[in-house]
C-alpha cells in the first residue's frame, strides 16, 4: 500500500487532445536607453483554473459547475491520475484575441458548450516558460482602452511572482506546466486555485453560493504581486503587495491570512498594498470619461521603478494621450503631504491619515517588494467581476459602512453597483485591450 501511495504522489495531471493549445500572439518591444527599441514576438496562455478537467480516456468532467467529481477527485493523488487540463479555443470560448501587438479579453463569451466570464492569460516568453521581467530601474509601459468597461469590472495589468515554468520542474504534479497556464498566485492568497503546485486542491472543498463556477479549497496560492493596473472607466489605482515568503508558496491555515477567519493581517502576505488611487488621494476630475486624463480614449500608462542604493525606493506613474505627457495627480489629503508617487514615506502617511492597518510596512516596504522581485515576475492580463465584494474598494465607498471615514471614498460608482449578476447581465459585451507594450530603461519607453 505504500508504494502504490507514494506512485500516486508521483503522478502529473495530464493534457487532453480534444482541443489544440495554440497561443494568442502577442509582441511586445524591449527598447534601450535613449528610446530605441526592438520587437520581441510573444504569446499568451489561458489560465488551468479557466480550462476545462475531464477524465484521461473520455469527455466527463472532473470538475463540474463549481465542484470537484466526488467519484473521479476523491483526493488530490487520484484527481491527478483521473484527469487532465485541456486545451482552449481562445476566441470561440474565452473572447481572447491576439493581433500583433494588442490583445483584448471579452468579458462574457458565450461558447458551444458553456458561457465563460472572464479571463486570465500570461506573457509567455516561449512554447513552456513565462517570460519574466525585472522591474527596478526599469519602466513598464503599455496602452489601455477601459472606454468598455461599467462600474464593478477591472481591466487589470500586474505582475506576480509565479514559477518560471509553471512549477513544471519542481512539482511533480505540475507537468503541463506554463505551456497549459499552471503556477498562479497572488497576495490575496487565493483559494479558488484548482490546482496548487500541481496538485487538485480537493480537501475541503466548498462549492461559493454566490459563483456557479468557483469554489473554495484547503490550500491558497501566495506570492508577491504589483498591481500596475487595476481599473475601470470610472477608477483605477495602482498597488505594491508584499509577502515574506519568496515566489510561490502554498499555504493553509493561518499562513494564509483569512478575511473570514479574522485573520487578515496575520498571513504571509500583505493583502492590503499600498494603493496610488487618484479620485481616493483627492482629486475627483483626473479619471474618467471626458476628464484630464478621457477614458472614452486609449491611454498609455507609463510605470517607473526607481532604486536608491540598490533597494527599490520609489514607484512612478506618468500618462500619455493626444500626444501629450501627463504628470501623475499630487494628494490632497488631510494630515498628508504632497506625493505623487509611491515611497515608503506616502504609504506611512496613508495609512496613518486613513487609520488603516499598515501591513506595508510590517511585511518590509519598498525594499522589501524589491528584494522579492529581484527574481523577475510575471505579467498578467485579466478581466474580472468580484463576487466578494461587487468591486466597490475599486471604484465606490468601501466599506459601505465606513460613513464620512477618510479614505472610504474610492470612486464616484454607486455602492449598489457591480453585483455580478448585474454586471454580466447588463455588460456581457464589455471589453479590454491592451497593446503596445513596452519595457526598458527609466525614460526609453514613451
Amino acid at each position: 500500500m505504500l508504494v502504490i501511495a507514494l506512485i500516486l504522489r508521483g503522478l502529473s495531471v495530464g493534457t487532453g487532445t480534444q482541443q489544440s493549445e495554440t497561443h494568442p500572439s502577442l509582441s511586445w518591444q524591449q527598447t534601450s536607453k535613449g528610446g530605441s527599441g526592438q520587437s520581441v514576438s510573444g504569446s499568451v496562455v489561458l489560465d488551468s483554473n479557466w480550462r476545462w478537467t475531464h477524465t484521461t480516456d473520455g469527455t466527463t468532467n472532473c470538475y463540474d459547475g463549481n465542484e470537484w467529481s466526488s467519484d473521479l477527485c476523491p483526493d488530490a493523488s487520484t484527481c491527478s491520475s483521473n484527469c487532465v487540463l485541456e486545451g482552449a479555443d481562445y476566441s470561440g470560448t474565452y473572447g481572447i484575441t491576439g493581433s500583433g501587438s494588442s490583445l483584448k479579453l471579452g468579458f462574457v463569451t458565450k461558447g458551444s458548450y458553456s458561457t465563460n466570464i472572464g479571463s486570465r492569460v500570461y506573457l509567455l516568453g516561449d512554447e513552456s516558460h513565462y517570460k519574466l521581467f525585472k522591474l527596478e530601474n526599469n519602466e513598464f509601459t503599455f496602452t489601455v482602452d477601459d472606454s468598455n468597461l461599467e462600474c464593478g469590472l477591472n481591466g487589470a495589468l500586474y505582475f506576480v511572482a509565479m514559477d518560471e515554468d509553471g512549477g513544471a520542474s519542481k512539482y511533480s504534479g505540475a507537468k503541463p506546466g506554463a505551456k497549459y497556464g499552471m503556477g498562479y498566485c497572488d497576495a490575496q492568497c487565493p483559494h479558488d486555485m484548482k490546482f496548487i503546485n500541481g496538485d487538485a486542491n480537493v480537501e475541503g472543498w466548498k462549492p461559493s453560493d454566490n459563483d456557479e463556477n468557483a469554489g473554495t479549497g484547503k490550500w491558497g496560492a501566495c506570492c508577491t504581486e504589483m498591481d500596475i493596473w487595476e481599473a475601470n472607466k470610472y477608477a483605477t489605482a495602482y498597488t505594491p503587495h508584499i509577502c515574506t515568503k519568496n515566489g510561490e508558496y502554498r499555504c493553509e491555515g493561518t499562513d494564509c491570512g483569512d478575511t473570514k477567519d479574522n485573520n487578515r493581517y496575520g498571513g504571509v502576505c500583505d493583502k492590503d498594498g499600498c494603493d496610488f488611487n487618484s479620485w481616493r488621494m483627492g482629486n475627483q476630475s483626473f479619471w474618467g470619461p471626458g476628464l484630464i486624463i478621457d477614458t472614452g480614449k486609449p491611454v498609455t500608462v507609463v510605470t517607473q521603478f526607481l532604486a536608491d542604493g540598490g533597494s527599490l525606493s520609489e514607484i512612478r506613474r506618468k500618462y500619455v494621450q493626444g500626444g501629450k505627457v501627463i504628470e501623475n495627480t499630487v494628494t490632497k489629503i488631510s494630515g498628508m503631504d504632497e506625493f505623487d508617487s509611491i515611497t515608503d514615506e506616502f504609504c506611512n502617511q496613508q495609512k496613518k491619515a486613513f487609520r488603516d492597518t499598515n501591513d506595508f510596512e510590517k511585511k518590509g516596504g519598498l525594499k522589501g517588494l524589491g528584494t522579492a522581485v529581484d527574481a523577475g515576475v510575471v505579467l498578467v492580463l485579466s478581466l474580472w467581476d468580484d463576487h466578494d465584494v461587487n468591486m466597490l474598494w475599486l471604484d465606490s465607498i468601501y466599506p459601505t459602512d465606513s460613513g464620512s471615514k477618510a479614505g472610504a471614498d474610492r470612486g464616484p460608482c454607486a455602492t449598489s453597483s457591480g453585483v455580478p449578476k448585474d454586471v454580466e447581465s447588463n455588460y456581457a459585451s464589455a471589453s479590454v485591450t491592451f497593446s503596445d507594450i513596452k519595457f526598458g530603461p527609466i525614460d526609453s519607453t514613451y
